[in-house]
């Protein structure tokens, strides 16, 4: 999977974050940056880095993972494929948005 990819991924699932109220970015070890921006109605999602309440670092490949359900957050968390820098409690809500 590539980075467009994952982008057109969490762009289908923009709508499940209205109400977030936080900015989060999601950082690429390959390179890229997205930046969700859930204070506003609808969602937004840009390749602009800029400020987020929480940032989610990842390879590509555990992305497409983690959208798929095949890799468990709070696994992938633990074991270091999935960094949160910022307030976990941010990516917590967000993880129970998308179960929802």
């Amino acid at each position: 999977m590539s980075y467009e990819t994952v982008a057109a991924g969490i762009r289908g699932h923009l709508m499940q974050f209205a109400g977030l109220g936080y900015k989060v970015k999601f950082a690429f070890d390959e390179g890229g940056v997205l930046l969700l921006d859930g204070t506003v109605t609808p969602p937004t999602l840009t390749e602009e880095d800029g400020e987020a309440d929480c940032t989610i670092a990842s390879t590509v490949d555990n992305a497409e993972k983690l959208m798929n359900g095949q890799l468990n957050p709070m696994l992938a968390y633990s074991m270091g494929q999935l960094k949160i820098g910022g307030s976990v409690g941010v990516a917590l809500k967000m993880a129970s948005m998308l179960e929802g």
